[in-house]
């Protein structure tokens, strides 16, 4: 059965929900904090939520901060008469308000695009694709408009990131609000943003005197804006509780880190910090195992990463295959040289969307299940220390 957020459990105080609850329970009382973005109340409360569950479970927990630079969409859209449009700021755009008139141009926004049309004093509407978001905008800054709009070139509107700062707003649309935009009509576009340092906060799950880990299991718990991210990626961090519960009073729990980072949605930031910041435990690590997007089955269970975990997840008779695909915390480990295997079930429609409220326990729990073994058959080959 799916979870979907009922009223009546989402009104339960936190200290009525067990502490020996299960899957479903621990969704519905995270989920009621809303979304998870890093160095928001939700992310702390989801935090610590998580943190008195490993504790539970007999766990030490400890938490390491780090800090980085953020751009925030404070709300942005484009006015068309009466009708407001949303829309998200690209990173990097420049903040304020233009009432310009509306110039379609043709394509996707190179300079031969503009080229003959009138654009001084204007707004420019471009497709997205075929070349990077600043490319089209330094085109459209070239032959004089005053904002950009760049329309989806698939179904809803999108998040990106020009990767240098502009002095015009340019805003990302879904096709339906680029439909919207008629040539020569006047629109208001207001893009606000804001930009500042952000704390993240990593937190690790271990058992006492567990320094240098033989494994370490990982999965995001923030989200992004607007998203409350039941699968993307609560079904990630439950599944890396429930590998925990599991190993609690077996070995594996004396060989193990478990593992919620913060950042990866600004870009795998909690993951690259904890490699950066943990050398000997990272030089120490036999497998890393990434958890993310787990709880919808959009497709089976794909386990992935290098050779010897896949044979090793073989041998644990759970179907892997060898490649390097996502990008998700795996990739810091590997990139330091540490073998890594990614648990993932597919983007499903409510990726990164105010509708991410739904995760199945099942798919969750068979997750664990799965990286449970693989752990422990990764251990019978390593060496104790």
């Amino acid at each position: 059965m799916k979870l979907l957020l009922w009223p009546a459990l989402l009104a339960l105080p936190l200290s009525s929900i067990s502490l020996g609850a299960g899957i479903q329970d621990h969704a519905g009382a995270i989920l009621k904090f809303g979304p998870r973005v890093t160095g928001s109340a939700a992310n702390e409360q989801a935090r610590r939520y998580l943190e008195t569950q490993f504790q539970t479970l007999g766990y030490q927990t400890r938490r390491e901060t780090f800090s980085y630079p953020r751009f925030d969409d404070l709300g942005s859209d484009v006015r068309v008469g009466q009708e407001l449009l949303s829309g998200n700021a690209l990173q990097d755009s420049a903040g304020g308000e233009v009432t310009a008139p509306v110039v379609r141009v043709p394509g996707v926004g190179t300079p031969a695009d503009f080229a003959g049309l009138d654009v001084r004093g204007k707004v420019a509407v471009v497709s997205r694709g075929q070349i990077p978001f600043i490319d089209k905008t330094r085109a459209a800054l070239a032959a004089g408009a005053v904002g950009v709009v760049i329309v989806n070139n698939s179904t809803g509107d999108f998040r990106g990131t020009l990767g240098e700062g502009v002095d015009v707003p340019v805003l990302g649309v879904s096709p339906a609000v680029g439909e919207a935009l008629k040539d020569g009509q006047l629109v208001t576009l207001r893009v606000r943003v804001r930009e500042g340092n952000v704390q993240a906060v990593n937190l690790i799950a271990f058992k006492a005197g567990v320094d240098t880990p033989d494994v370490l299991f990982g999965a995001h718990l923030d989200s992004v804006a607007g998203a409350p991210g039941a699968n993307d990626n609560l079904s990630g961090s439950l599944a890396v509780l429930d590998v925990a519960r599991r190993a609690a009073n077996t070995p594996l729990s004396a060989r193990s880190f478990f593992m919620l980072f913060d950042g990866e949605e600004d870009g795998l930031l909690g993951s690259r910090a904890f490699v950066k910041d943990n050398p000997e435990v990272v030089t120490g690590l036999k497998a890393m195992l990434n958890l993310d997007m787990v709880g919808v089955n959009v497709m089976p269970l794909s386990v992935s990463g290098e050779a010897p975990l896949v044979e090793a997840a073989r041998r644990a008779r759970v179907e892997a295959s060898v490649g390097t695909p996502g990008s998700s915390d795996q990739v810091p480990f590997r990139q330091a040289g540490v073998l890594t295997l990614f648990f993932h079930r597919g983007l499903d429609a409510n990726y990164h969307q105010p509708g991410d409220t739904l995760l199945d326990p099942a798919l969750v729990e068979q997750t664990a299940e799965a990286a449970f073994k693989i752990a422990n058959e990764v251990l019978k080959v390593a060496p104790l220390k």
